[in-house]
């Protein structure tokens, strides 16, 4: 391609993402401005994708990490031959458009990820990278690569000070993942001004410690160099970072590298001007020289070309290795093998043991039956009893382990997981409760674009005990049944557990266990209620119409129902409702809440050791009612003297539900 018809298009991509701040009056123009012909140069020789496909199995991924300058990519798409259209660019950050404000998966064919929230992309591309390898390792044969990519991602300076950024990069070296690339935008610019004021370390030698390779561009602009940096970091055997020193908003006469053109329109004269430097002159807005029209005709003919060459060599392929095939065509649909859920644990009635015990037996069986649940924990797998035992370690030298082992990177393992469901495998994530809150950014992406994400959560209450408060999650479960899109699951026990993961592996959203580290009892009532699966069931009864309802979750549950065999002998006509999930529950039809809940029935007690915020919605209000929770921290002593202390024994039970008839 001439020199010339490149820059027409660089500068076509560079005016779209003024003209469409300057419209929408809100954006980010000045990265766009910068970094045009870096990821033109990046897209045009080392991205295999199809505009014709976006969701091509083999296509190399390119991450927005930087997401605030998602006219970068919506431009990008547009010329590439992606269904965006300037009516679609015209409708920036608007209501009802696709192009918002930050790109969000699921909106725009060719976003693969949502990003914005600084170093989610960066981490989200190191899980994307090890999905790659581990699906080239499991099904390329010899003369049949049909499985393998590599990750592309381009960074800010902003993504670089996250610390969530540093965890992932640490990980990806450690893990060797040659697929990777990122190109770091050193434009030494951020919304306060220059990146001094707070921020002077030398990022080539951060990332060489880490074990990446370095290459450097000085000039954004220098599409030859630009060329020899990334033929390089594709070629290394190691996580390449490709540095380019940028001038935000290069061109404007005004604003050039100030932090003015960060975050705000440019305004109209300034961009005048600034496509009067881009030699693009008297166009009107949103103006696409014809030389994009040939691009993009040329890029959608050579993708699908791509995909042809592709599909003729898997065609191949599946006639030699069949069953390989099937599977592969199984996680590029989403859908897990006929049959996996037969056969799942079943605990005995009577018996003590923790949830998160029960899990770890659950999810052997589930491991054995989906090859490609994978996962891991944020280095307390043995505590979580999340090691799958005959799966082995995913790592430089063994690329077919399905135990990833995360480190104490709770924020990162968690993106890292985003990226392995993006890729079509079926991850889970794992770590105390507590520390839920060290992932919970990522954990809210994983809502937000509603990815297949397990995240297994152990030492889910005040009954942690010794190591205290600092352990112990108090309003950890509000919170996370706060998150649209998120269902949370605390089981009383192995078998209501059993019995809700053949949901949680057909789910099409992310969903929260939160489980015990101490010993509970196998309830009799969940070993033959299926009524689990749909959220809350009646787990202990009165005959007749209960006087009195009492709801718990998890640990709760099986005191509560020692308190209501006491009731009972007391004369008084009582109900337990074990309520495993509120999400769930929430779903189901009138008919069976009302049943479960009848609303004739005011007097109810709801009990949870954790905060009682929210339990209004199934307790309702007044004298009649009362939350039993945890809304102060815990304390350091056994695990079943805190629970006493606060409240969470037959015993205080029965007397709050006595108290509460008496006010009838």
């Amino acid at each position: 391609m001439k020199k010339t018809t490149t820059m027409k298009i660089v500068n076509c991509v560079r005016a779209l993402s003024m003209d469409a701040v300057e419209k929408a009056q809100s954006g980010h123009p000045g990265t766009p401005m910068a970094l045009a012909p870096a990821t033109f140069k990046l897209w045009d020789g080392f991205i295999r994708h199809n505009p014709a496909n976006p969701a091509w199995s083999v296509r190399d991924r390119f991450v927005l990490s930087a997401g605030h300058a998602s006219m970068l990519l919506y431009s990008m798409l547009h010329i590439s031959g992606y269904k965006v259209s300037i009516e679609d660019i015209k409708k920036f950050r608007r209501l009802g458009g696709k192009c918002a404000g930050h790109p969000e998966y699921g909106l725009v064919p060719g976003v693969e990820t949502t990003t914005g929230p600084l170093g989610q992309g960066a981490a989200t591309s190191v899980g994307m990278a090890a999905a790659g390898k581990w699906l080239s390792n499991r099904f390329d044969k010899p003369g049949f690569p049909v499985a393998g990519y590599n990750v592309f991602s381009i960074l800010s300076d902003g993504d670089m000070m996250e610390g969530i950024t540093s965890e992932a990069a640490s990980l990806a070296a450690h893990l060797k993942l040659d697929n990777l690339v990122w190109i770091y935008d050193d434009n030494s610019i951020t919304i306060d001004g220059k990146t001094n004021i707070s921020f002077s370390e030398n990022v080539k030698n951060r990332f060489a410690s880490y074990g990446w390779k370095v290459f450097s561009v000085t000039d954004a602009n220098n599409l030859t160099a630009l060329e020899n940096a990334y033929s390089k970091a594709v070629k290394s055997k190691i996580p390449a970072l490709v540095t380019v020193k940028s001038r935000i908003a290069f061109g404007s006469p005004g604003k050039e590298n100030t932090s003015e053109a960060h975050g705000a329109p440019l305004g109209k004269e300034e961009v005048a001007l600034t496509k009067k430097f881009y030699g693009i002159k008297s166009a009107p807005d949103f103006y696409v020289p014809k030389e994009v029209a040939a691009y993009r005709s040329s890029v959608i003919k050579k993708g699908k070309k791509l995909e042809k060459q592709w599909k003729t060599l898997f065609d191949r392929y599946a006639k030699k290795y069949p069953a390989a095939a099937a599977e592969l065509k199984a996680i590029s649909k989403g859908s897990a093998p006929k049959g996996w859920a037969h056969d799942l644990p079943v605990f005995n009635s009577g018996d003590s043991v923790a949830t998160r015990t029960c899990n770890g037996k659950i999810m052997e069986e589930v491991s054995a039956k989906i090859p490609w649940f994978v996962g891991g924990a944020a280095d307390v797998a043995d505590s979580t009893k999340t090691n799958i035992k005959a799966a082995g370690d995913f790592n430089a030298a063994f690329r077919s382990g399905r135990n990833f082992r995360f480190g104490v990177r709770e924020h990162s393992m968690a993106a890292f997981c985003n990226g392995l469901a993006l890729s079509g495998l079926r991850p889970y994530a794992s770590c105390y409760f507590v520390f839920s809150d060290y992932l919970k950014p990522a954990l809210r992406l994983s809502a937000l674009m509603n990815l297949p994400v397990i995240y297994v959560f152990s030492h889910d209450s005040i009954g942690v005990g010794e190591d205290g408060p600092t352990h112990q999650p108090v309003e950890h479960l509000a919170a996370l049944r706060a998150t649209p899109g998120l269902d949370v699951i605390r089981p009383a026990d192995g078998n209501e557990l059993s019995a809700l993961w053949p949901l949680i592996v057909e789910s099409r959203k992310p969903v929260a266990l939160a489980l015990t580290r101490q010993n509970v009892p196998v309830l009799e009532t969940a070993a033959r209620s299926d009524n689990a699966t749909r959220g809350a069931y009646i787990a202990a009864n009165c005959k007749g119409k209960p006087e009195i309802i009492i709801i718990a979750t998890g640990s709760e549950v099986a005191p509560c129902i020692g308190a209501h065999k006491k009731l009972l002998k007391a004369g008084v006509k009582s109900r337990v409702v074990s309520m495993p999930s509120w999400e769930i529950f929430d779903r189901q039809p009138a008919t069976y809440k009302n049943r479960v809940l009848p609303p004739s029935v005011k007097t109810r007690l709801s009990v949870e050791a954790a905060s009682t915020l929210g339990w209004e919605r199934h307790t309702g209000s007044g004298e009649q009612t009362f939350c039993l929770g945890v809304d102060t921290f815990g304390e350091s002593a056994p695990g079943n003297d805190v629970m006493k202390e606060l409240g969470f024994d037959e015993k205080n039970i029965f007397s709050i539900a006595k108290k509460l008839i008496r006010k009838k």
